[in-house]
């Protein structure tokens, strides 16, 4: 599972039917109706908001909005009502260490997109984090060559 911190406007075509599929899935474990992936670090975030069924709400409605924008038809009814939330903090560590994840990715897949970002240095997160200092997270799975 790959909640982004990152804008959901920089994932390609795959990447964004992924995060909605993802998101939907994240949902369904928040509201306590799934077995699987109940105890799946990246939700831990959204649980410590105290508000976690209307962040993942507010977090997929950013999603929809922008696959709505392109064009494709990913429906509304599969998430809640959007209330307002407080952002939820994430470090600019966290939000580096899924921007160089996501451009390995568009690198491979789409080198066309991997040309147009790769020399963005500073990335928007989705609009439901507030970016302060910090380094990766504890729960995010470093490869050896990324490790401390």
């Amino acid at each position: 599972m790959r909640l982004w911190t990152l804008h959901p406007r920089y994932l390609d075509a795959p990447g964004l039917v992924a995060l909605w599929r993802e998101g939907l899935l994240a949902r369904a474990v928040l509201r306590g109706r799934t077995r699987g992936y109940r105890h799946h670090p990246q939700l831990l975030r959204f649980r410590r908001s105290g508000r976690p069924v209307a962040c993942i709400n507010r977090y997929l409605a950013a999603v929809h909005r922008e696959a709505d924008r392109r064009g494709y038809a990913f429906d509304r009814s599969r998430f809640g009502p959007v209330i307002a939330v407080e952002p939820i903090p994430e470090t600019r560590g966290q939000l580096q260490h899924e921007w160089v994840h996501l451009l390995a990715k568009l690198r491979r897949r789409r080198p066309e997109r991997y040309a147009a970002l790769s020399g963005l240095v500073r990335p928007a997160p989705h609009p439901l984090f507030r970016i302060v200092p910090g380094a990766v997270r504890e729960w995010e799975r470093l490869s050896d060559r990324e490790s401390p």
